[in-house]
């Protein structure tokens, strides 16, 4: 079977990609390793989706999202996508931990996932410690006192949903403002169960075989170094594109993400790119909604343009 469109990934932009092409009547499969969400997953709610201004679970709106594309008949597998061949072909081959498949367009909506700070202990305490999902790993550190290291949105809706559970909560950000939404940081700052600690980097996580028990802190102001014990340290510095099956000749931008003209068209004909992982200003549910749309409806003219 040759299909008209492969979706890779199952985030708000590849459901809204599947929505728009399966209303297309475009025979579609789309391809998501895990649960359809994507990192909308990693929130406990959304409180800036048009339609909800009091908010709504975030599990919700995923689970609405993924109905809302079953309805119109896209087809779902759940495999994890390894690589893309003959993609300057009018025949593109996707290549799948369950096999290959044969399609005439692909949408990547694969989304990104959270850097790294590459420092000593981060790798050996991941799962004994170290996380980067509070709504995932939260409940693990009740009446307990964790580290949050970032300054963005993610960083303080996180450490504000730590509260539920933590003791303590040390925000640790290395400049002296945050990047948030003012919103944001009005409750942090409301918050008495939440610590600011500013201009300061991680440097160093240690622990034993039970897991993570200190950390070591740098002031960048003072030139000092803080041994602080906690117990958690939630890492939201920033996100790095899912682009390890994309083929070398796509173009990407300095930070690796995919470029795109305003059709969400890639360098190479017949590959567009959707949502996080494409090359933009904002990345928000809104307007990896709005890609995706996008992206399937360029999709789709391509597709009439080479029957």
């Amino acid at each position: 079977m040759i299909y008209d469109l492969v979706i890779i990934g199952a985030g708000p932009a590849g459901c809204s990609a599947g929505i728009y092409a399966g209303r297309a009547r475009l025979k579609v499969v789309v391809i998501e390793q895990l649960s359809p969400g994507g990192q909308l997953l990693s929130y406990s709610r959304v409180e800036n989706y048009p339609g909800f201004p009091e908010g709504i679970d975030a599990f919700e709106l995923s689970d609405r999202f993924a109905k809302h594309m079953d309805l119109f008949g896209a087809e779902r597998i759940s495999a994890t996508v390894e690589s893309i061949e003959n993609h300057r072909e009018k025949i593109k081959k996707v290549i799948t931990s369950v096999g290959s498949i044969e399609t005439k367009a692909i949408i990547i909506a694969s989304g990104a996932v959270p850097k790294k700070l590459d420092i000593p202990g981060e790798k050996e305490f991941i799962g004994k410690g170290v996380s980067y999902c509070a709504v995932c790993d939260g409940p693990f550190f009740r009446d307990q006192d964790v580290a949050v290291v970032g300054g963005g949105d993610s960083a303080l809706e996180e450490a504000l949903y730590l509260t539920r559970f933590a003791s303590r909560v040390f925000l640790v950000h290395r400049r002296d403002q945050f990047r948030a939404a003012q919103i944001l940081q009005d409750r942090v700052a409301s918050n008495d169960k939440i610590t600011r600690i500013m201009n300061t980097t991680l440097s160093k996580i240690r622990g034993g075989s039970g897991g993570v028990e200190t950390i070591s802190l740098y002031n960048k102001l003072r030139h000092e170094t803080l041994e602080l014990p906690v117990k958690g340290v939630f890492i939201f510095v920033g996100l790095e594109p899912n682009i390890s099956f994309l083929p070398k000749d796509v173009k990407l931008d300095s930070n690796g993400f995919i470029i795109t003209d305003e059709r969400m068209q890639t360098s190479v004909e017949g590959i567009f790119a959707a949502g996080d992982v494409r090359s933009k200003l904002l990345r928000q549910i809104v307007t990896a909604v709005s890609d995706g749309a996008m992206a399937a409806f360029s999709a789709q003219q391509y597709l009439e343009l080479l029957a």
